[in-house]
């Protein structure tokens, strides 16, 4: 979800003294490209896309979809797909719709947020009459666990912290007709604050048809998972870093044996009791999705299997019983896999319909005649279609950036690179228009999160935009970044000093073609990316000319430090200091991997952004970061934000945060004279 409102921008005393671009004027008017004759305005590459989670029922009839209006205002759509007829669900300018599914063809269930930060609950609305939605349980942390297919009227949500007692009370079943008269809203003053919590009360308990037994085990549930028909089945806690999973027999959870430090759980297969996992990691060879006997931990058949990716995406199911179709992943590009014959024939169609493009199926009716599907490049945003397969007919549903003109932006290439110690990765290069041997352009290293995430194939509104500034742009995917893990010995997705390396081999890699300059090259990267923008400068003092980080972790003991205290009610702590060992314990290590600790090395600017309220990483690192900055006397400019989160995720915020970036890059990254 996006964070906004109230912005607020503090700009460093460091040695350097930032040149404030001029502020951009946001239109929201504008949804057409700008002439070709003209810069392409920031804001066009960081805006949220008019359209996102697109869902068609399972009659085909109608799409229901999140647009975006205004300034980052989210809200619901409703397209009948026969006559083109729009329906629409807005709320006040301060709440946001997200979290859109079906019930049945007729129905919607969604979640709204208030300022971005606050969950009000999950709501419901029939698509006739959208403007009388209801709450269906509001302020007990709740989330969808799934829509059972027999019974779509009856959605099984989790309330993981209840509004009367702020615990976790599980899962329960609730009927999603009208059961009460509006939604509560505590986040708005009220002098009767009393009695609306227990109207909430009281609505909550009367939607409720039936609850499920909680896990019943020691420590954390940190999910649920239903089967394939939609009913609650499995369950996953954590203790003190270990993971373990459960199945529903009859009114007890039962532990199931299953190492879930060897096997990832994907989804269900089609046998009852069976799920699908990405298998045992094995050097060398990359990890299947693999069948297993949920009740004995028994792995089965391979399903798909890459010699050189472990799996790393989705399943495509049958609308109409939950059987698993296909398999859609990442290998350098996009992949998509049919298990079934007659989806291989389709995807040949849908790939002719739309030449020169990835197509991918979201969604169809329960009879596979009516299609919404996705096509992208990685020059062009995704768009969304409806495809009739009886009639062959094809409409535009929507694109979601339709301000982006594909024939401006650049092409991504895959380039593999050798790692010091003999591994093989990927890395995305995108070259700006005219770069070439004589004329090799300045290059930004842009560092994905996670670390347990990769950049992938297609179009990147971050890498266009500093592309279109002239700017070569680098995506290194280093061992831990999902789809890699098989490659490299078991122990290395938690080696940050290795993934470090990675990101140093990709950079040279990408030098040695002699279409980026080696003297004007910067890092870049948020979180994660953030704390490895900051290793670069720490630990390659001759390589880079400068670098950008955004809510990057700095000091690993401190950020241990921070995940204890939710250690209780989330299972990150327990299971990093498993992973990566006790920073009392062991300092050195800590240390070792924590950038703050080498701050001395560092000569070149850095450029230090976060949000003030961010809950995932806090702002003390970057403060932390700065102090040390100017121990040493190093350059620096600040960037912080007050409302935002866990990065710059409001568009006024994210346009001031990308102008400063570039203003800070072109005064870094100069030619040498």
């Amino acid at each position: 979800m996006n964070r906004m409102l109230r912005f607020s921008l503090f700009v460093a005393a460091g040695l350097l003294a930032p040149v404030l671009p001029a502020a951009e004027k946001i239109d929201f008017d504008r949804v057409t490209p700008v002439p070709a004759d003209q810069p392409i305005p920031t804001q066009d590459f960081f805006r949220p896309s008019a359209l996102a989670q697109p869902r068609i029922n399972r009659a085909g009839t109608h799409i229901a979809a999140i647009t975006t209006l205004d300034e980052d205002k989210q809200q619901l759509l409703v397209y009948e797909i026969a006559t083109a007829k729009v329906n629409s669900l807005g709320s006040s300018q301060e709440k946001d719709i997200y979290g859109l599914h079906w019930l049945g063809n007729s129905r919607v269930l969604f979640q709204v947020s208030s300022r971005k930060l606050y969950g009000l609950g999950i709501m419901a609305a029939d698509i006739n009459k959208l403007r009388q939605a209801y709450p269906l349980q509001q302020y007990s942390g709740s989330s969808l666990v799934s829509i059972p297919l027999k019974n779509e009227l009856e959605p099984l949500i989790w309330n993981r912290s209840d509004v009367e007692n702020q615990r976790d009370t599980g899962v329960v079943a609730v009927y999603s007709s009208r059961q009460t008269a509006a939604i509560v809203d505590l986040t708005a003053a009220a002098t009767d604050y009393g009695q609306q919590i227990d109207r909430v009360r009281e609505n909550n308990r009367r939607n409720i048809l039936r609850t499920y037994p909680t896990s019943g085990a020691s420590g954390t549930t940190y999910n649920y998972m239903a089967d394939k028909a939609g009913e609650l089945a499995y369950s996953f806690t954590a203790e003190q870093g270990n993971l373990s999973m459960h199945r529903l027999d009859g009114e007890r959870w039962v532990k199931c044996p299953i190492d879930l430090e060897q096997v990832a759980v994907v989804g269900n297969a089609n046998e009852p009791g069976q799920i699908l996992v990405v298998g045992p990691w094995a050097e060398g060879k990359g990890r299947p999705l693999q069948l297993m006997d949920a009740a004995t931990g028994q792995l089965g058949d391979v399903a798909l299997q890459d010699p050189n990716y472990d799996f790393n995406g989705w399943t495509y199911r049958n609308p109409a019983n939950g059987d698993l179709l296909g398999a859609i992943f990442e290998k350098g590009g996009p992949r998509v896999y049919w298990f079934n014959d007659e989806y291989r024939a389709l995807q040949k169609i849908l790939d002719g319909m739309f030449p020169g493009l990835v197509v991918r199926i979201y969604g169809s009716d329960d009879h596979h005649k009516m299609f919404l599907v996705a096509t992208y490049s990685d020059k062009q945003p995704v768009a969304y279609h409806w495809v009739n397969l009886e009639t062959r007919q094809v409409g535009l549903f929507k694109n979601s950036a339709p301000w982006i003109d594909p024939a401006r932006m650049q092409a991504m290439q895959i380039m593999p690179f050798k790692t010091r110690d003999g591994g093989k990765l990927d890395a995305y290069l995108t070259l700006p228009a005219g770069a070439s041997k004589t004329e090799p352009a300045p290059l930004v290293v842009l560092c994905h999160g996670g670390p347990w995430a990769r950049d992938t194939w297609g179009y990147n509104g971050a890498v266009q935009f500093l592309a279109h500034h002239g700017y070569a742009v680098l995506q290194p995917n280093y061992r831990g970044s999902t789809g890699s893990l098989g490659r490299f010995p078991d122990g290395d997705q938690y080696d940050f000093i290795k993934m470090h390396h990675d990101v140093t081999d990709a950079v040279k890699t990408a030098l040695a073609t002699g279409l980026v300059d080696r003297g004007r090259v910067a890092i870049m990267g948020g979180s994660f990316g953030g704390y490895l923008a900051v290793s670069g400068v720490a630990h390659e003092p001759d390589l880079y000319r400068c670098a950008v980080t955004n809510a990057g972790v700095f000091d690993w003991a401190l950020q241990m430090q921070a995940e204890k205290f939710n250690q209780y009610d989330q299972p990150q702590y327990g299971w990093m200091i498993k992973k990566l060992g006790n920073p009392k314990q062991q300092p050195a290590k800590y240390d070792a991997m924590s950038p703050i600790k080498h701050v001395k090395n560092i000569r070149v600017p850095v450029f230090v952004a976060g949000g003030r309220d961010d809950q995932t990483v806090e702002i003390q690192q970057s403060k932390k970061l700065i102090s040390e900055l100017e121990k040493s006397h190093i350059p620096y400019e600040k960037f912080f934000v007050s409302g935002e989160g866990h990065g710059m995720a409001f568009l006024k915020n994210e346009v001031e945060y990308h102008d400063l970036v570039l203003a800070f890059l072109d005064k870094n990254l100069k030619p040498k004279k």
